[in-house]
């Protein structure tokens, strides 16, 4: 009897060792589009320092968010995904993977905002101002592959919107993208590749999201960049999976992406929070 009283602590204590040991095990995999990774390698150890997030590790994937939204439907475990469009978002939805209300907050999923930017090399030796600039013979435009890239589908509206707002009509919108694309001389996978390759001297103007244009120069890249007068209002979802087996946690994650100042986060990193 003597030893059965003996061995009753030691019973507690190893239930208790892996009662915490499952709690620090506590992993959240993050699929995301390509551009942010720098602003979540900032965000994610503040998060870690609070209550919510404390024993938490996190797993993180990066990509265009056309293929990441893919490659979710295709098995890719997450916890949550931080893409670039909404439709990457409702792809995932339609294939019963993120609840159908994922966007049905405040901030309607929106955790990250940014424009439509013109990057360029220092001095802007080509004089590019507008879109029509874009146009014209000789210039050799970057961006992404609207197939695989968010950011490029991004460039896409925000061109033909500005020039519709310019007075053109449908047909001749597309006739300017088409002339547009004819420019393009390289087309990457994702925006961060793109952002590469004009950094590694191809191209005369790089159509980017602001953020990676302040990315670079934080990078010590000699580039500039402009908003046109016509841009786009950027804003890349986020939501978690109907599977995710620490869906508590994700959800304090993103509650934690909503209050920079409760969360004490870094602000003015490579992405700007709604």
């Amino acid at each position: 009897m003597r030893k059965l009283v003996l061995a009753l602590p030691a019973v507690v204590l190893v239930a208790a060792s892996m009662a915490a040991a499952a709690t620090r095990d506590t992993r959240l995999t993050l699929v995301a589009y390509s551009t942010p990774r720098e602003a979540y390698g900032e965000i994610i150890p503040g998060f870690q320092k609070t209550d919510p997030g404390r024993d938490v590790s996190f797993s993180q994937s990066y990509g265009s968010s056309g293929e990441q939204s893919r490659a979710v439907q295709a098995g890719l475990k997450a916890d949550i995904v931080a893409l670039s469009l909404a439709p990457d978002v409702n792809a995932l939805v339609e294939a019963g993977l993120v609840d159908p209300k994922w966007n049905r907050q405040s901030y309607r999923g929106m955790v990250h905002r940014s424009v439509v930017v013109f990057v360029v090399r220092d001095g802007n030796p080509k004089n590019i101002k507008g879109w029509n600039d874009l146009l014209r013979p000789g210039i050799s435009v970057i961006t992404p592959n609207p197939f695989t890239s968010g950011g490029a589908r991004w460039n896409v509206m925000a061109a033909y919107g500005a020039w519709r707002r310019a007075g053109k009509t449908d047909r001749q919108a597309q006739d300017n993208l088409l002339k547009l694309f004819r420019n393009v001389s390289v087309q990457d996978k994702s925006a961060r590749e793109s952002l590469q390759t004009f950094a590694s001297g191809k191209g005369d103007v790089l159509l980017a999201y602001e953020n990676e244009a302040f990315f670079a120069r934080s990078r010590g890249q000699n580039l500039q960049f402009r908003i046109p007068r016509s841009t786009i209002l950027i804003e890349n979802p986020i939501a978690v999976l109907k599977g995710s087996p620490n869906k508590a946690t994700a959800e304090a994650f993103l509650r934690y992406l909503r209050f920079p100042d409760r969360s004490g986060s870094l602000r003015g990193t490579a992405t700007d929070r709604c």
